[in-house]
């Protein structure tokens, strides 16, 4: 499959490709086929690691296929939904591949959610089975009383491990577990896959390149949690352009997958990306500064990818002294912008540590699975967030028009390009919104929401987020959201929720409370405010302080003034 080049629009950045082609040749058919072909040609490759236990193509091809028969014997068909709520872990993998054998669509989530959370996904969504981990069991017997499932598949971490490793699991962590007993409609992982190697009757599915496959979810251009539906060609374009603009992919390399399966860079990058290229995807259920060093070390990875937080945490980790990195290749930044700082910091890091490589800054957007622009491997601009991907075009607008602004002025990133989604889930409206066709050139757009420019040779550089948003160590986190979850509490008369900017998360979240009259800010009450958080807000989302005022500045329309107190708290971190 290939992509023409579009009339009428402007891409100067083409001649600074150098060995990176202009047009690529796409995947006809699934996500899954694009794996399988790996698997024909290098069948005893490890195509992912998880806990020292290696998988290779051809194993995981047919563990793959084990639980695509277990779906079917769940009565999971073409184009359901079913909700994967799972950590870096084998069965994420597996459940990810295998329903899109089944011609399925995965629902990928955050096991970290709250119990409001993971409702509204299973809600939107439309799915009736979901797979997690046994230590968020309790958490989905309460999602089921606020929205039931016909089936759970609870899996464990022991699972996916050696005999040997499973029976040192179960003696320390597994046994620290209080997992409830199971209780219908949940299952074991075990018992799922018992009666998938049951099932006689036909399973696989055929789909095409523009078939949906996957539903990630964001806040989209205007804050409102949104389901964004992805095609099989959303995710092998991306694939396909990552290793291109990498220009050092080989076959048996490998990547340190610690980018979170449910996020579009962790799992179209660290996960799809290095799958299709024939590499090796090591799986890392979560990070702590001990085990990253550690791994870095003991793996000796090809390949990095992470956001800003994770390397600068990475330059002050104690465990990283005696890391040798000149096994990296490519190291590679997105979720949030790099400062220049921190750039000059991590390059210095790694050349003091071997390496011969420079973190190359990337930039997009969940509507286009994760990344769609990336520094050039030899030419880095201050500031710039690289050029636009092989087949896929930038152009800056005039906010609010369609109208595309001339080289050098600060206007609205637009993209168009073969990654792109097929739209929001149950969200007509906000689809329009986000995805606008160009008359000047006739194309679909999605308008991103971000300020920036272009420059004449067409390199990108990201101003700041025309939306009001929070990115804390890589996560959107949506002040809104956050406002409606407090104010919900009976004591609270309204809230305002802003980022305070943070040495180590980029930013941090503060909120501010006005309670309602005659309610006294009390010890009691606020732990009772603090409760009614933690239930409703995820835990990467929660605020790190809550300050009561009498009153909330206002805008001269009767809105509350946010940027005063974004202001407020900058000098107060100033003085």
């Amino acid at each position: 499959m290939r992509f023409d080049a579009p009339e009428n629009v402007r891409a100067p950045w083409l001649r600074f490709y150098g060995k990176v082609p202009a047009h690529l040749d796409y995947p006809e058919g699934s996500m899954t086929d694009a794996v399988m072909a790996v698997a024909q040609r290098q069948p005893d490759t490890v195509a992912y690691t998880f806990q020292g236990v290696r998988t290779t193509y051809r194993q995981m091809v047919e563990q793959a296929h084990r639980v695509a028969r277990a779906f079917a014997a769940a009565g999971v068909k073409k184009d359901d939904r079913v909700t994967v709520c799972l950590p870096n872990c084998p069965q994420a993998v597996l459940c990810f591949y295998g329903l899109n054998l089944i011609g399925a669509v995965a629902t990928m989530i955050h096991p970290l959610s709250s119990v409001g959370e993971i409702a509204f996904y299973l809600r939107d969504s439309g799915s009736r089975v979901a797979v997690t981990l046994d230590q968020f069991y309790g958490k989905f017997q309460e999602v089921m009383r606020e929205q039931p499932l016909d089936r759970l598949v609870v899996a464990t971490v022991g699972d996916a491990l050696s005999p040997l490793l499973r029976a040192g699991y179960w003696l320390t962590q597994g046994r620290k577990l209080k997992t409830p007993p199971l209780a219908p409609p949940a299952e074991t992982w075990r018992d799922f896959l018992r009666a998938g190697d049951a099932y006689e009757q036909p399973y696989l599915v055929r789909r095409a390149a523009e078939d949906p496959a996957v539903i990630l979810f964001s806040g989209g251009t205007t804050g409102v949690t949104k389901g964004i539906l992805l095609s099989n060609l959303n995710f092998n374009a991306l694939g396909t352009q990552t290793i291109a603009m990498a220009t050092t992919f080989e076959p048996g390399q490998s990547m340190l997958a610690a980018m979170p399966i449910f996020h579009g860079f962790g799992l179209g990058v660290c996960i799809h990306t290095i799958l299709i290229a024939g590499g090796t995807s090591i799986l890392v259920p979560r990070v702590s500064v001990e085990s990253y060093a550690r791994l870095l070390k003991k793996e000796q990875p090809t390949y990095i990818a992470g956001v800003p937080t994770l390397f600068e945490g990475i330059t002050r980790n104690p465990y990283m002294r005696e890391v040798n990195l000149a096994c990296l290749r490519g190291v590679f930044s997105g979720g949030d912008s790099l400062s220049i700082e921190l750039k000059k910091k991590f390059d210095l890091f790694l050349r003091e540590h071997g390496a011969t490589v420079q973190v190359r800054e990337g930039y997009g957007t969940t509507e286009c699975v994760t990344a769609s622009c990336l520094t050039p491997y030899d030419m880095y601009r201050e500031g710039s967030i690289g050029l636009p991907f092989p087949d896929t075009y930038y152009k800056i607008v005039r906010t609010g028009t369609t109208d595309e602004l001339p080289y050098g002025q600060e206007g609205e990133i637009c993209l168009t390009g073969p990654s792109m989604m097929l739209g929001y889930v149950n969200q007509p409206e906000e689809t329009a919104n986000a995805m606008r066709v160009h008359p000047a050139d006739g194309l679909t757009w999605v308008h991103t929401g971000d300020l920036g420019y272009m420059d004449e040779d067409g390199f990108v550089y990201f101003r700041q987020r025309i939306k009001r948003m929070i990115v804390t160590s890589g996560y959107n986190v949506y002040p809104s959201q956050l406002e409606n979850i407090i104010d919900a509490h009976e004591a609270v008369q309204m809230s305002c929720v802003i980022g305070v900017p943070d040495s180590y998360k980029m930013q941090k979240v503060k909120a501010f409370i006005v309670l309602r009259d005659g309610v006294a800010g009390t010890p009691e009450l606020m732990e009772s405010i603090w409760a009614h958080c933690r239930r409703h807000i995820a835990k990467y989302a929660m605020p790190y302080e809550i300050e009561v005022r009498e009153s909330l500045p206002k805008t001269l329309v009767g809105k509350v003034a946010y940027t005063v107190l974004e202001k407020e708290e900058l000098a107060r971190q100033s003085a």
